[in-house]
């Protein structure tokens, strides 16, 4: 993998920042969930059972998608 250096506001968590780049690079279907995983330095795991609080889904339909297949 590269390196890239990025200066980002003080007021920004930095463990946050990486986790939300790392879902829309998956979501997008750049980065694989292990990929998206090492960007945001967790495990495999932890990408996937947390990914859905930035609104990313691991089946590939929206979390709006889903809902509305479980509601009706």
């Amino acid at each position: 993998m590269k390196t890239l250096t990025l200066r980002i506001p003080e007021t920004l968590d930095e463990k946050d920042f990486k986790m939300q780049l790392a879902a829309y690079l998956f979501e997008k279907g750049i980065l694989s969930s292990g990929q998206a995983a090492d960007l945001a330095e967790v495990s495999k795991r932890h990408f996937l059972e947390n990914v859905g609080k930035y609104g990313v889904s691991v089946f590939g339909e929206s979390i709006e998608d889903i809902q509305k297949i479980i509601h009706g």
